[in-house]
């Protein structure tokens, strides 16, 4: 032993090594805090607005279900880093996030970006707001897809609208001033038919609100990157334009009557045909954009492989009689819209594509829903289902042995 290792403890003398504390992930607001550097290189407004949506739009699409303002929390903590640390970047930062804020931010960001302004720089950005000029809507012969094409100063807002099975807006873009110009020609002739025509400006922004209200419904949310980038300055530009919910008046009996007695009076005037008109009409009227007609092939396809085996309850016959009457029905309503006849064919054609995943979708208990699970019961105890009386007594029952059995076998 060495004398100058004489009664020292063990590892005494030697190199310590420094225990390496485990990284911290940064938070998605200090990470734009740093991207914001970017910013000050920047002079195009447009750029900025492009660059704050897609951060806004990140914080959206990352928020768990059940959080009721994702962004507002997120421009909280950008505002709480920048104030603690000022800087030409944190102002860039604040500054760019007011542009396509949601109005109940703005109070925040602008008391925010009057304290940094004391002490630092604006950015060298343009301060006038883009105003649109013109819009376009082109629409599909089945009225289930749309496109806005709003023009601003020195480019056009693009957004594509799907209809089926619920509205969302699959689609949004920035595009060059006068695409809408260029639209007809970049159709293929075998493509469906979608005439574009100019609608007034207030009228698009509003479509263009309604749309993106009820994309932001749909969970999981919608995760299309160019969607996601430009949601928050879509919504900028179109929020002050949302219209109120509408009032949804369904069909009056004597409506629903005569459409079905003309549909079987052309077809088959069964007991079966008439059921599943009852069936069309409820989907067409509840679910299509262009009540109730507005059927197209992917309409169809969500009828046969979604709604129906969810909700309806079939027999033989109506299941036997369902491709041919399916089949009629579209043709019937198509025609009563006026589209011509090469474009009904792919329609009538697709309930053959979809018959396959209907005959397994159908018979799948588990994708059943509720009301459909209830009336497979009443059915199955022999119970008449237009006795009222008589269904609100089994339902009672089968309320009751539902909370006995959670009483016995509790969830875990």
């Amino acid at each position: 032993m060495s004398p100058k290792s004489r009664g020292r403890p063990a590892g005494r003398g030697k190199p310590k090594t420094r225990r390496q504390a485990p990284a911290r992930s940064l938070r998605l607001s200090d990470r734009l805090v740093r991207a914001a550097r970017e910013l000050l290189t920047y002079t195009d407004r447009l750029e900025v607005e492009q660059w704050a949506s897609g951060w806004l739009g990140q914080a959206w699409l990352d928020a768990p279900l059940g959080e009721r303002d994702p962004e507002g929390m997120f421009i909280l903590e950008v505002v709480g880093r920048c104030s603690t640390h000022p800087s030409p970047h944190g102002l860039a930062a604040v500054t760019a996030l007011r542009m396509v804020a949601a109005p109940s931010e703005h109070a925040l960001l602008d008391g925010t970006i009057d304290i940094l302004r004391e002490s630092q720089p604006a950015p060298p950005w343009p301060e006038a707001e883009s105003k649109p000029v013109r819009a376009m809507r082109a629409v599909d012969v089945y009225d289930s897809e749309r496109v806005l094409f709003i023009e601003y100063g020195t480019h056009t807002l693009l957004a594509q609208i799907l209809t089926t099975g619920g509205v969302v807006v699959e689609l949004l873009g920035l595009l060059q001033v006068g695409a809408a110009e260029a639209w007809s020609d970049m159709r293929e002739a075998d493509e469906v038919p979608m005439p574009i025509e100019e609608v007034p400006v207030a009228d698009a922004l509003a479509d263009l609100a309604d749309a993106l209200r009820r994309t932001d419904m749909v969970w999981p949310r919608h995760d299309d990157e160019d969607f996601v980038d430009l949601r928050a300055l879509a919504w900028a530009r179109c929020r002050a334009y949302l219209p109120e919910w509408p009032d949804v008046v369904p069909m009056s009996d004597a409506e629903r009557d005569e459409l079905v007695e003309a549909f079987v009076g052309r077809t088959v005037d069964s007991e079966a045909y008439r059921t599943l008109a009852d069936l069309f009409l409820d989907y067409g009227d509840g679910y299509l954009n262009n009540r109730p007609f507005g059927w197209s092939p992917g309409a169809v396809g969500m009828f046969l492989t979604d709604w129906l085996p969810r909700k309806a309850l079939l027999d033989a016959e109506d299941r036997a009689a369902l491709p041919d009457a399916l089949r009629g029905w579209v043709r019937f309503a198509l025609e009563r819209r006026g589209v011509a006849d090469e474009w009904i064919t792919p329609v009538v054609d697709a309930v053959d594509m979809w018959l396959p995943e209907f005959e397994a979708a159908i018979d799948d208990e588990s994708s059943w829903g509720p009301a459909k699970q209830i009336a497979a019961e009443l059915v199955a105890r022999g119970v008449d289902l237009s006795d009222k009386d008589a269904v609100d007594d089994v339902i009672r029952q089968l309320n009751a042995e539902s909370l006995a059995r959670r009483v016995i076998d509790p969830p875990q």
